[in-house]
């Protein structure tokens, strides 16, 4: 029994009409999705980063060399504001993790780039990031997890727009 059980349980005691079973589902991925959290920023945190810092230089660094792109590219693909992009990345800029340079296909524009630093620092973590995943799905075994991602990619693709 899990909490989620016990969740279960006094609904089927106090409304037994009522299906509760699509409530156990989602209350274990809302579950799964903390405690797995929790799990990823202590590990972040190893390194002196939060899961958002580790997020805006992990999508620099997979940008491939010179590890730059345009503030814009930045927040739509990590999903946030540009007040919120713009707020991050001056942090990250007095961290010396990254440097604004002005972009030559266009003055307007800046581009965000990984500083020597950056680079070094979010190497490391994103591999410590990926052995830590690599523990946390462990106990599930090769199988188990393919089968996992298989619905959950499945569901994924039913609730993206």
């Amino acid at each position: 029994m899990d909490k989620v059980d016990f969740i279960l349980e006094q609904w089927a005691r106090e409304m037994p009409a009522m299906d509760v079973g699509p409530m156990g589902v989602i209350g274990r991925l809302n579950r799964c999705a903390a405690l797995v959290r929790r799990r990823l920023d202590a590990k972040f945190e190893e390194f002196g980063l939060s899961n958002w810092e580790f997020d805006v230089l992990a999508t620099l660094r997979r940008a491939g060399a010179p590890h730059q792109l345009a503030p814009t590219a930045l927040f739509s693909q990590l999903m946030v504001t540009s007040g919120t992009m713009t707020h991050r990345l001056h942090r990250l800029e007095q961290q010396g993790w990254v440097t604004r340079t002005t972009n030559p296909a266009d003055a307007r524009s800046l581009l965000v780039q990984l500083s020597p630093a950056g680079l070094a620092l979010i190497e490391r973590a994103v591999q410590a990031h990926v052995d830590n995943e690599k523990n946390i799905m462990a106990p599930l075994g090769a199988d188990g997890t393919a089968a996992l991602d298989a619905q959950l990619r499945q569901l994924l693709a039913m609730l993206e727009p």
